[in-house]
């Protein structure tokens, strides 16, 4: 998502990056918030970060990496119980930070995204931030389950709304060609931004199927639309898809008055049901694709 943007900040307390002189060189202000990333325990410079964070009043979070390595190493051992392992984990990080107060913490593998805090780390953040910085965080992230789909699908069905009514705005405004542009160019915009939400690019199709090791995920998707967004033909397919209701909508608006007020009706309701049923078509190849990763 190009409105979104995820700096990996270099550890603190290292010869280059000083501790005195990090929170200065890293110019603290300009971020929404903080995750503070540890493979093990804790240590005192991320516990005098997170103070200064605080200082600041900004939001910081704890993650707890590499968990299905710690999982993995405890398996063989007799009596192995995984809840009460996370648990223990989960303890060992609070009894480490027991100087910030009430510290969020959250158990993390990349490998398994799904296994254990990601979701709830999502979560936190969502009633976190501001509104519009949600639907712009939620936009970002992988999809990890049929839920996480879920919340997606709601944003861009509000857009959708929006989007609708900026057509009809248009429409009614006395400028012949202008709404069937306008209207191709809304589609495409849209549905650009489902298809990398929902993760049916190439780029997070591979990346998934790595994880799970699963090859050619992409096999199994069958939408002509998904198809048409991944060969970059999508202009030709709004246009297309447009032609039907601008024909009418253009009559219409020969017609002084009411005749804008019909082309206006007409772009609404014809794009809005473009809109409405792109979006079910991306979320179904959406839901085929976790499906075939087993995190439906």
């Amino acid at each position: 998502m190009p409105n979104v943007t995820l700096w990996d900040l270099p550890g603190i307390g290292t010869p280059k990056f000083k501790a005195r002189t990090y929170l200065r060189k890293m110019q603290f202000k300009v971020y929404d918030f903080f995750i503070i990333i540890s493979s093990e325990r804790f240590k005192e410079n991320d516990i005098m970060l997170a103070k200064e964070i605080k200082k600041r009043k900004k939001l910081f979070y704890f993650v707890r990496s590499k968990i299905d390595n710690d999982i993995r190493a405890e398996e063989t051992k007799k009596g192995f119980n995984r809840e009460e392992i996370l648990s223990r984990i989960k303890i060992n990080c609070l009894e480490n930070l027991k100087e910030i107060e009430n510290p969020k913490v959250f158990l993390i593998s990349s490998e398994n995204i799904k296994a254990f805090d990601f979701e709830n780390l999502i979560e936190t953040l969502m009633s976190d931030l501001p509104q519009h910085k949600q639907y712009a965080l939620l936009q970002s992230v992988p999809i990890t389950s049929r839920a996480m789909l879920q919340k997606k699908v709601k944003i861009f069905e509000k857009v959708a709304w929006a989007a609708a009514l900026c057509s009809g705005a248009i429409a009614a405004a006395p400028v012949p060609g202008l709404s069937v542009a306008c209207d191709a160019s809304i589609l495409v915009v849209f549905f650009t931004k489902c298809f990398y939400s929902f993760g049916l690019d190439d780029k997070s199709l591979k990346k998934l199927s790595e994880r799970i090791n699963k090859p050619e995920l992409e096999s199994f998707i069958k939408s002509p639309l998904v198809v048409a967004l991944a060969a970059k033909s999508t202009a030709k397919l709004s246009l297309s898809a447009v032609a039907g209701g601008a024909v009418l909508e253009y009559l219409c608006s020969l017609i002084p008055g009411v005749g804008n007020a019909a082309a206006a009706g007409i772009s609404f309701v014809s794009t809005l049901t473009l809109l409405k049923n792109g979006l079910k078509e991306l979320e179904n190849a959406a839901l085929m694709v976790l499906k075939e990763a087993g995190l439906e």
